[in-house]
């Protein structure tokens, strides 16, 4: 494992050369591999994007779309599921947390601490 520092202070850890921003996170990814092996989940995928608000043009200026980026996505017993690695959460991510469960109904977003 190679490790940084990140935003945080946490430290950028990498696993299987994949770079991750945290040494919870990379645990975590870990954790979700032998999940995957032992056929209890499936279709992990990393890093899913999400739009929460489409962009849009006010007097002539655009204004970007808002997007939510997750840790992982995997299906676990016939339902998505959609995790965030967090040590703490900023209220940034409280926002979009909100606007990503009212557009996303069918999927289960789980925070890990």
């Amino acid at each position: 494992m190679r490790r940084g520092y990140s935003k945080y202070g946490a430290r950028k850890t990498e696993v299987d050369g994949i770079t991750f921003d945290s040494m919870r996170e990379a645990e975590r990814y870990c954790e979700l591999k032998m999940l995957l092996k032992a056929g209890k989940i499936s279709g992990l995928t990393l890093q899913p994007k999400f739009r929460l608000q489409e962009g849009f043009k006010v007097n002539g200026k655009t204004e970007r779309a808002i997007t939510y980026i997750g840790d992982f996505m995997y299906e676990e017993n016939g339902h998505r599921v959609v995790e965030d690695v967090k040590g703490f959460e900023t209220k940034e991510f409280r926002i979009k947390r909100k606007l990503f469960l009212y557009r996303n109904r069918d999927i289960e977003l789980r925070i890990i601490r």
